[in-house]
């Protein structure tokens, strides 16, 4: 089972790779072409793919730390390498929104007077396009792996291709006598590059910081309480380790019941949990139920 997921990662890493691929011939395409058409709408884009090279790059990097295996200092393995690359790839996005938003802004206060050539819209359809696909297959794989630090790339892919599409808009708007319509676009870049990097950090931190979601637990709890023998549970905990679940849990049992019997449910409630939610380790404390209320 664990070499499953170790080659789950390394099947992550061609999405974080075909990422890199993508956003390096498309910023240069883009930049290479907002410069030469004069459009800050597509130049703010190409410095959003720009950056989002590097953030891919972390992304690349921590789904292999993930796969060293467990040692002195990591006791549980290095799972969790892929939130702190979900947490860098952020941090590096949120930057790239201000500055872009700064860039923006101040195109807009000096009072802009050309429109910008209309390749530049054309340009801004294509790479949508090339986006989209890329953000369904990292999305697909991402479902597939349990890999949230993929799932984070694929939501900044998707993003992408929203951005170019909105940069498209701008341009267009900006042959009909709007000029200022492009650098008002480049602000709205600048804001949803910023949205989408705060719902990646705060997806990382929740995992970081053993968040956990509740109706999940919930789910594990009816499952245990199917278990013949299980008179209840006091507690039920969860986190998570990269792709992996840990989930510990505190059993009420029959107070006569001998050591192997009690060990025998708890083996019944681990094996249960792994194969109705994939659940990597089940840790089972049991107490003896002398009418207590139990959940």
């Amino acid at each position: 089972m664990e070499q499953l997921k170790y080659d789950n990662l390394r099947m992550g890493e061609k999405g974080a790779i075909i990422s890199i691929v993508a956003y390096i011939i498309l910023s240069f395409f883009k930049l290479f072409i907002g410069y030469a058409a004069d459009s800050e709408a597509l130049k703010a884009d190409g410095l959003n793919n720009a950056t989002d090279i590097i953030a891919s790059i972390a992304v690349l990097i921590g789904l292999r730390l993930s796969q060293r295996p467990a040692d002195r200092d990591h006791t549980y393995g290095h799972w969790k390498a892929e939130g702190v690359a979900s947490l860098v790839a952020s941090f590096i996005m949120m930057a790239v929104g201000l500055q872009v938003l700064y860039g923006a802004v101040g195109s807009i206060f000096a009072g802009r007077q050309e429109s910008p050539d209309p390749v530049a819209a054309y340009t801004g359809i294509i790479c949508a396009v090339v986006m989209y696909f890329v953000y369904r297959y990292n999305k697909k794989l991402a479902e597939k792996i349990r890999s949230q630090a993929l799932m984070a790339a694929a939501k900044d892919n998707i993003s992408d291709a929203w951005v170019s599409i909105g940069t498209v808009i701008g341009i267009v708007g900006s042959q009909f006598g709007l000029p200022w319509l492009d650098p008002l676009t480049a602000v709205l870049v600048g804001l949803l590059i910023c949205k989408t990097a705060w719902d990646i950090f705060r997806d990382a931190t929740h995992h970081l910081t053993d968040g956990y979601d509740e109706e999940k637990i919930d789910s594990y709890r009816d499952t245990v309480l199917t278990v013949a023998g299980v008179q209840g549970v006091k507690t039920i905990r969860a986190r998570s380790y990269g792709s992996n679940t840990n989930v510990d849990i505190i059993l009420y049992v029959k107070a006569d019941l001998d050591l192997t019997e009690a060990h025998d449910i708890s083996t019944h409630v681990e094996n249960q949990l792994k194969v109705e939610h994939d659940i990597s380790d089940v840790h089972v404390h049991v107490e003896p139920y002398v009418g207590k209320d139990a959940t």
